[in-house]
């Protein structure tokens, strides 16, 4: 079963660490997005993509089929002082106008769509030679570090979970972006450690797809105690270092068809 995210929207908001200011560098020296870009976030989630480009001037539309994560998007981006226009919509059809948007970008969603008419929708609403990117912000899971030991408990919990062992990067779909007429297919990683206090820890596997988004309350209560137990006795520093791994695919819209 798809997981329902608008379900752990609170903890998401307010414990999944958004992607780093180093990131935002890096597609801007790339030359990706300008101020005055139009972007548009598909899978929005509570905005974190959304707002990190806003608040680098560009003008951000954000798309999420769930309406509680669009509330939280809508909440954090007022409370920061951004302008972000959020809709209810999905990737796969969006409704925005063709040819609309400089770049198309999806952050930690990806997986969740129909690739083949997500990245056609994605090729209809940008512009000429505009440009597709597609992130990721994952905990890298190595032997008896805490993010190895979460997944084992989460396994123990939620045994229909099949995300454990992800090593950061999704090479994967840069086929399908090919087949969707994608152009210029590049990708890039690097590797930054993240704060995380335990309760921070906590919340941010609370909103995570095997346990808040998936799990009755009942069963995320049971699992959200042994997580602590596990914590304190496993890894008692108060400031956890938690290993993150940042991939993204970057891709030219495909080419204009012309008349035969």
């Amino acid at each position: 079963m798809k997981p329902d995210f608008g379900r752990a929207a609170d903890d998401y908001a307010e414990h999944r660490a958004g992607f780093p200011d180093s990131f935002f560098h890096r597609i801007a020296d790339l030359g990706v997005v300008s101020r005055g870009s139009s972007v548009v976030d598909l899978g929005t989630g509570t905005g974190t993509l959304a707002r990190g480009f806003a608040a680098r001037g560009c003008r951000v539309i954000g798309i999420d089929p769930s309406s509680d994560m669009i509330e939280q998007a809508q909440r954090l981006a007022v409370n920061a002082g951004l302008d972000v226009e959020f809709r209810v919509a999905t990737a796969e059809d969006t409704g925005l106008e063709p040819s609309s948007a400089d770049v198309v970008c999806a952050g930690q969603c990806w997986h969740w769509f129909d690739r083949a008419r997500a990245a056609a929708e994605a090729g209809r609403i940008l512009a000429p030679e505009g440009r597709l990117l597609i992130a990721h912000f994952d905990w890298i899971p190595l032997p008896g570090n805490v993010c190895d030991a979460t997944e084992k408990l989460i396994e123990i919990h939620n045994p229909d979970w099949n995300l454990s062992g992800g090593i950061g990067m999704h090479p994967w779909w840069m086929p399908g972006l090919g087949e969707a007429g994608f152009r210029d297919i590049e990708s890039f990683s690097y590797d930054v450690d993240t704060p995380y206090s335990h309760a921070g820890w906590r919340g941010r596997i609370r909103a995570s797809a095997g346990i808040g988004a998936s799990l009755p309350a009942e069963r995320i209560e049971a699992f959200d105690r042994a997580l602590a137990a596990l914590l304190a006795e496993r890894f008692p520093e108060a400031t956890l270092r938690v290993p993150h791994r940042v991939f993204a695919i970057l891709a030219r819209a495909p080419a204009a068809q012309t008349a035969p």
